[in-house]
């Protein structure tokens, strides 16, 4: 479920809502939502402009760990 919490954890420390973030990428609120949750995982073409947004790329979103020290415990 990295993605999903990377997803939303780097959102956060851009100071973007899920409005802001699926406005540039061109889905809906909801959208972004279920894949914070983890509840759905975007098509890659989707995936690709949310990395873009975020300033990063899929390969950091799935594989590297965003989430503050604190919430890591």
């Amino acid at each position: 479920m990295a993605l999903a919490e990377n997803i939303k954890a780097k959102r956060l420390a851009k100071g973007m809502t899920q409005e802001e973030l699926s406005g540039m990428v061109g889905v809906t609120k909801m959208s972004i939502s279920r894949y914070e949750q983890g509840v759905t995982v975007p098509e890659l073409y989707i995936a690709l402009d949310i990395a873009k947004a975020l300033g990063t790329t899929v390969e950091k979103l799935v594989n590297e760990n965003f989430l503050p020290e604190e919430t890591n415990k």
